[in-house]
């Protein structure tokens, strides 16, 4: 009864936590952005990020196998993969800007879990004979993770598309190599520009702002999905040897397997595009966008219908 109310606290702890991070990201990047915010959110994400683990690892330790056997415990698994990779790119890249992403994806996948779930579907109960295996944290571990990935990525592309679909200006800060200098820092967004009115300038800096932000979401967007399609990959792979020793076959084309390989085939196009000259950002950012949706369904609408082999976390 203590570990159930202890398990209650640090799951509405830390989504309160998220919550807070998210208006923190959102409110600093609409209305003000100053060192406090960036302090307060970096900081919030550390701490859910621990009391999410806490709460992982006491299930863990409760229910005698890792914490993985239902969609209550994916779902918090999830979160925790989406701050984890949060405070990965915050730390390596000094960049606080992708928690707007990042931050509203963790909480509502803890959301989902916590106030979307009935009670009894958050129960901690004993793992179903299919999933009594060492294959359920190799298997399902590499999939969650690389769910996220991909979903974090593909946001990001989202995001691109959303950008580069604002009005663009009809003149290029280029014209004014020959007749201007030019002083532009992106860091402290400054910029100064001699022998041009004011308008002209405002202009000139929109856009190459607005370039440089389409670039680094197209990096960021590239690298985290790089990321999630090896482990996506280890993860189906792991999967078929799984259900040969359960089910006596590496692939049974049960709707769960199907949909992940259709979002497998999904992202390697989307890797396939980003060599072919041209492609890089406008058609791959379409097809990352579109997968984005694909991940949602293999994740989460197969288990709406409760059929197939992967029926054991369904919600009907």
């Amino acid at each position: 009864m203590i570990f159930t109310i202890l398990e209650q606290i640090l799951a509405h702890t830390s989504f309160f936590i998220l919550f807070s991070v998210t208006l923190i990201y959102w409110g600093k990047f609409l209305y003000i952005n100053n060192k406090t915010l960036d302090f307060s959110g970096k900081i919030g994400m550390i701490i859910a990020f621990l009391l999410i683990t806490i709460f992982l690892s006491l299930r863990w330790t409760l229910s005698k196998h890792f914490p993985l056997s239902n969609l209550y415990e994916s779902s918090m698994f999830l979160s925790w993969s989406l701050t984890l990779i949060h405070l990965i790119l915050e730390i390596k890249n000094k960049n606080s800007w992708l928690g707007i992403v990042t931050a509203p994806s963790a909480m509502l996948a803890h959301g989902f879990a916590t106030l979307g779930l009935p009670k009894d579907m958050q129960q901690s109960l004993p793992l179903v004979p299919a999933l009594q295996s060492h294959w359920l944290m190799m298997h399902v571990t590499t999939m969650i993770l690389s769910y996220s990935a991909l979903l974090c990525g593909s946001l990001l592309a989202i995001t691109l598309w959303v950008v580069a679909a604002t009005k663009q200006q009809n003149f290029s800060a280029m014209e004014y190599h020959t007749k201007s200098f030019l002083y532009f820092s992106l860091n402290r967004s400054k910029f100064k520009i001699e022998n041009s009115n004011d308008s002209q300038k405002t202009l000139c800096f929109i856009n190459l702002r607005k370039w440089q932000i389409i670039d680094e979401l197209d990096n960021y967007s590239y690298r985290i999905i790089s990321l999630g399609f090896p482990l996506l990959t280890i993860g189906i792979l792991s999967g078929a040897v799984w259900a040969n020793e359960a089910w006596g076959s590496y692939w049974n084309w049960d709707p769960k397997e199907t949909w992940a390989l259709i979002t497998w085939l999904i992202f390697a196009v989307y890797l396939h595009t980003r060599l072919i000259k041209g492609w890089r950002t406008k058609q791959s950012t379409r097809i990352a966008s579109f997968g984005f949706f694909i991940i949602w369904i293999c994740y989460l609408g197969v288990n709406l219908f409760g059929k197939g082999l992967h029926s054991y976390g369904w919600l009907s």
